[in-house]
């Protein structure tokens, strides 16, 4: 179709609606034509139940996939046109069971041999084209069930929007951007703290001269985020990565990470053995970068901020 055409994969569900519709629109005029007043939607609950033994509502749709209020909606259409039994109990009477009446059970051999006849059909249609739709289908959901749709196409989103990132070294610059972005998340949930606006207000000073680095992540040329590496005066860490932040209109793109990879590696360039930061628990994203570029929680540590409740190490 011109308009599928037009559009690409990205109607791949209204085509396939499409291709539903048509079929369920069939599947109503083969019931007739085997002389069965029956609605094709019925046909996942009537398969279970021809087996002969009696379900609950709940064993029914989890054998074929469908929601508990979808399945007990069907069943009552079903017991409407007089093809399930009136309810039976469990001895107990606590579990309500679902089974084909007389005329339900009546059907079962002319609705396998619709089956039968329809599986042999649609075996022709596989034999006509290149791919066979029945296969390809199962793969499909195989996949979407190991990853769904939404989750790669918000991978595929990052990947793209990763293209336009760029970590760049700090200049003068971007001084008003270090201390707003920080202040911005500080303020969120504390106060800035004497220690912070000392290098907030003199970055180069208190920073880049003492051995430090500042890295500054844009997208599509605009700075959106730091992330500093301040030289210690520390037996064990050589280096702390801090004053980490991102504009909350640039989240959620890989920018943190990208910052903090670019920390790290320029650790090392320094022949640096041991990071250290300290953090805020309530910082979920932010811990998790920590953590998924190698940073472990230390057992004892004393708070240099009175917002710490986290330190943790890295070792290069």
């Amino acid at each position: 179709m011109d308009f599928f055409d037009k559009t690409g994969k990205m109607a791949i569900g209204s085509r396939l609606r499409l291709l539903t519709d048509h079929l369920t629109v069939d599947a109503a005029n083969i019931y007739r034509l085997y002389g069965n007043n029956f609605k094709p939607k019925w046909f996942p609950v009537f398969y279970v139940l021809a087996e002969g033994e009696a379900k609950t509502v709940t064993s029914i749709a989890h054998e074929i996939g469908h929601s508990h209020p979808s399945v007990s909606n069907i069943v009552k259409d079903m017991k409407a046109h007089g093809l399930i039994a009136d309810n039976t109990e469990h001895s107990d009477g606590r579990c309500n069971l679902v089974r084909l009446s007389e005329k339900g059970i009546g059907m079962v051999a002319s609705i396998k041999e619709t089956c039968d006849d329809v599986g042999m059909a649609v075996d022709g249609i596989c034999r006509e084209t290149v791919h066979d739709l029945w296969r390809a289908i199962d793969e499909w959901e195989r996949l979407l069930t190991e990853k769904s749709l939404l989750q790669r196409v918000k991978e595929t989103r990052k990947m793209r929007e990763k293209e336009d990132i760029a970590i760049i070294p700090y200049q003068p610059y971007h001084n008003e951007l270090f201390k707003s972005l920080n202040e911005q998340w500080i303020t969120q949930h504390w106060e800035v703290e004497p220690h912070d606006l000392e290098l907030l207000d003199h970055p180069k000073e208190c920073i880049i001269d003492k051995g430090g680095f500042i890295f500054v992540a844009t997208y599509k040329g605009k700075p959106v985020g730091v992330c500093a590496l301040c030289k210690m005066e520390d037996p064990v860490y050589d280096y702390e990565l801090a004053k980490f932040a991102v504009s909350p209109k640039a989240q959620g793109k890989g920018i943190g990470i990208l910052l903090c990879e670019a920390v790290v590696n320029k650790a090392k360039e320094l022949g640096a053995k041991k990071l250290f930061l300290e953090s805020n628990t309530l910082l979920k994203p932010a811990i998790h970068i920590y953590r998924k570029i190698g940073f472990k929680e230390l057992s004892e540590y004393h708070p240099a901020y009175e917002r710490g409740d986290i330190q943790m190490e890295l070792t290069i």
